[in-house]
């Protein structure tokens, strides 16, 4: 086994106190403002800001640094209807057969059913993709560890990253996804983690009233 390289650590900036709560307050304000949206405008986005975006997700932390995320940018309006049509087809049954009654209470606030139009209206789909395990240069296969957290900051930072930049988006997670699978082409080796759908909101978009937790709720010191 070969022994770790080490570097000194690059690009580190270190603030004073008053810096510090200032760009933390900033923050908050900044990812306070981020809903999710269900109404999308037809209006284009720039490739280039997408590019910027993932390539701040693929900075996300990984377990042994292995990566595990495959991320497939869909913008062709014929693959995204046969995504909505497969989505809407797993949707139907989710809330007509499959979910409990609970669920479905817990769902009625949000106003949510098994009809999906943003996926055709958004200017693109991100599906994100775990993979399970990676392929080295002889063809040996070498398993991928954390690889579910490990994609799950990267998403976290993909959204945030989108809405800095003025996009909304909604996580879409019909279950199961295996047909992103084979509509995208992608190997057994990755399941689907969720589909992004990313886009300008429509001028008369509405977002359910809805709150949040008071953060002592959800948060303790000890």
């Amino acid at each position: 086994m070969s022994e770790p390289t080490f570097v000194s650590l690059p690009n580190y900036r270190e603030y004073s106190v008053a810096e510090t709560q200032q760009r933390a307050q900033e923050f908050l304000a900044e990812v306070r403002r981020r809903r999710t949206v269900r109404e999308y405008s037809s209006r284009p986005v720039s490739r280039d800001v997408l590019e910027r975006c993932l390539e701040a997700a693929t900075t996300a932390p990984s377990g042994a640094n292995m990566q595990p995320w495959h991320f497939v940018v869909v913008g062709d309006p014929e693959l995204k209807r046969r995504i909505r049509e497969a989505a809407e087809a797993e949707e139907y049954e989710f809330y007509h057969h499959r979910a409990p009654q609970e669920w479905l209470d817990a769902l009625a606030p949000l106003g949510t059913d098994e009809h999906k139009p943003y996926l055709e209206e958004a200017p693109f789909l991100i599906a994100v993709f775990v993979q399970r395990y990676g392929t080295l240069p002889d063809g040996r296969k070498i398993k991928h560890y954390y690889a579910t957290e490990s994609v799950g900051i990267a998403t976290g930072i993909l959204i945030t990253a989108l809405h800095h930049c003025g996009l909304v988006t909604l996580t879409h997670t019909p279950n199961p996804m295996g047909f992103l699978n084979t509509i995208l082409g992608r190997p057994k080796s990755e399941r689907a983690f969720v589909l992004l759908v990313v886009g300008y909101p429509h001028p008369d978009a509405r977002v359910p009233d809805i709150g949040r937790y008071e953060i002592g709720e959800k948060v303790e010191y000890r």
